[in-house]
């Protein structure tokens, strides 16, 4: 069965769709700078919601939480017609009937990935038998047993220190005035000092039985703690050979993966990323409907992603979401080469942006900008994401080549960053941030109300490495991480149609610099328990807000070479 759908399986073709502008563009640059676009349209949007009610009907797709998505073609005959494709595995198989089917390059490595796959579950299988060992419950019980002794034996020590010393008090007192003077001038009288030998030799011998009792501790516990110890350079060892064994298994499957784009050329997955890329790569649905369209000789009209199935921390069941970050925004350059742009406009490779940035003081050390929202601080890694306040005032000023963006605002945060011309200064201003010198304010808009007017938070932050680029609160691993804040207003909206929501606009200090640490501070439940408006990577639900209403307001620190406290204040654009 063809994967090919007609749009009527998904919608009611006399509907009336709207025709607002596209919520998303699937975007990336070709190989000479272009930008390249794949619009979400409102109709791709209706045909999405269509699938999602399909789903809806069939319980084998409620629970396992994936990605899917849709892709509206034209067909050679002008017609259009519909592609649909999840991300990954569905219910264990890659091929299901009517979806598109896997990027070709896996069947050549599946007897390769099916042992390695036995070969990773025996080390996980050795790894729990390694962590489940019974001398480990023995060691505690040891330790358990002991530390009771321990304070059974201090508890009674106590005691009897208590005792001598009120027998000393005894002794002493009655040897007074001039009587103990001439007494202990006489070095104390014989029974006095016998008495006095006695209390410290009691004292003595419970020291000793002391540091007894824990050598017999450590003695039984050496032969546990060497077999832990063994058992644990081993899990070490089995833990780096999985990683290995997994890095060897996922370049083979790179190299393997052959895409296609609308030019006709195709490319492994390893020769587009040569630096590496996430497992799954090439798994996603888009890299999948844009090849299929690709290899078929079908032209894309517009695309939608969606979650189904179980909602995950930054997952909803029914939200709709752009490419990846991590596996598919990479790749879009090459599988949309030999696409016309979905807007009318053109841009050229971002280093050529010519888009001015609003620039709030200047001397011949400093550059201060005021950051709008969407725009990264500084280039990031691949091609597709060099468009960065760093490049474009690069580009834009003259012997700029050496502009160092001294501290980082997210992509979707707004206001104050401050850049140096060299590297001196660089390295000067550096150590302000280290040493906390620099005094930072945030505004920020919340959807939700908070308890307290004014206050602290103080959780620590981890930023777990298998839910990139998400943080989350941890007193284990986590890196403290201190944010002062006060209400500044709190906004009640009876809105028709919906249920009332309220809002909080809030002023943040943060005292530490960790990433998301006012998004996190936020939105926890240890927190403020209110996420940041537009937040939706930390629970805000609105679907009526475009950006995430965090700004950076003011900025104060001491100029390295003037020696001047300065600081800079900018308006709140929200």
């Amino acid at each position: 069965m063809s994967p090919l759908h007609p749009i009527s399986d998904f919608i009611d073709i006399n509907s009336t769709i709207n025709n607002s502008s596209p919520a998303y563009y699937y975007q990336g640059y070709s190989h000479n700078g272009e930008l390249l676009q794949l619009p979400r349209t409102s109709e791709a949007e209706a045909v999405a919601r269509g699938l999602m009610r399909q789903l809806a009907e069939n319980e084998v797709y409620s629970h396992e939480g994936k990605m899917y998505g849709i892709l509206l073609v034209e067909l050679p005959t002008k017609e259009k017609a519909v592609l649909k494709a999840f991300s990954g595995l569905l219910n264990g198989k890659s091929i299901v009937e009517g979806w598109v089917p896997p990027i070709p390059g896996r069947e050549k490595v599946v007897l390769e990935e099916n042992r390695t796959l036995a070969e990773l579950e025996a080390i996980k299988q050795e790894i729990i038998q390694l962590k489940q060992l019974t001398q480990r419950e023995e060691y505690e019980a040891v330790i358990l047993e002991f530390e009771k002794r321990l304070q059974e034996m201090s508890k009674h020590h106590q005691i009897s220190k208590q005792q001598r010393d009120e027998k000393r008090d005894l002794l002493y007192k009655n040897l007074t005035g001039e009587e103990l003077n001439q007494e202990l001038n006489k070095q104390l009288n014989k029974q006095l000092k016998i008495e006095l030998e006695k209390l410290k030799e009691e004292s003595r011998q419970q020291g000793v039985e002391r540091k007894l009792l824990k050598r017999k501790r450590d003695e039984a516990l050496q032969p546990l703690q060497e077999v832990i110890n063994d058992a644990d350079m081993r899990v070490r060892e089995l833990k780096q050979q999985r990683k290995q064994i997994s890095r060897k298994l996922q370049a083979q499957m790179h190299a393997a993966y052959s895409i296609m784009n609308f030019m006709g050329n195709s490319s492994s997955l390893q020769q587009l990323m040569p630096q590496g890329l996430p497992t799954g790569t090439g798994d996603c649905c888009t890299p999948k409907l844009l090849h299929y369209a690709a290899t078929n000789n079908l032209k894309p009209m517009a695309i939608a992603e969606f979650w189904w199935g179980e909602s995950t921390q930054d997952k909803k069941r029914g939200e709709f979401y752009g490419a990846c970050m991590e596996r598919c925004q990479p790749l879009m350059g090459f599988l949309l080469s030999g696409l016309k742009s979905g807007r009318q406009e053109e841009i050229l490779n971002p280093s050529l942006v010519t888009e001015e940035i609003p620039i709030i003081y200047e001397d011949e050390w400093l550059i201060a900008v005021d950051k709008p929202s969407g725009l990264l601080s500084v280039p990031g890694r691949y091609h597709h994401n060099q468009d960065s306040v760093v490049s474009r005032l690069s580009n834009l000023l003259p012997d700029s080549k050496n502009i160092t963006a001294v501290h980082r605002l997210d992509m979707d945060t707004s206001g104050i960053l401050l850049l140096t011309k060299n590297k001196e200064i660089y390295r000067l201003l550096s150590q302000q941030f280290e040493q906390r010198l620099v005094s930072k304010v945030y505004e920020a808009v919340l959807l939700g109300s908070t308890i307290a007017n004014e206050g602290v938070i103080e959780l620590p932050l981890w930023g777990n490495p298998e839910k990139r680029p998400y943080q989350e609160v941890n007193y284990q691993y986590g890196k403290p991480c201190i944010t002062k804040f006060k209400v500044l207003d709190r906004i009640f909206k009876n809105k028709v149609s919906s249920q009332p929501e309220n809002y909080t606009r809030i002023e943040f200090i943060p005292l530490t610099g960790r990433t998301h640490q006012l998004r996190v501070h936020a939105a926890d439940t240890k927190g403020l328990a209110a996420a940041i408006l537009g937040d939706k990577l930390y629970g805000c639900e609105s679907r009526e807000v475009s950006r995430l209403h965090l700004h950076a307001r003011e900025l104060t620190f001491k100029h390295p070479y003037l020696k001047e406290n300065i600081c800079f204040k900018v308006g709140t654009p929200f």
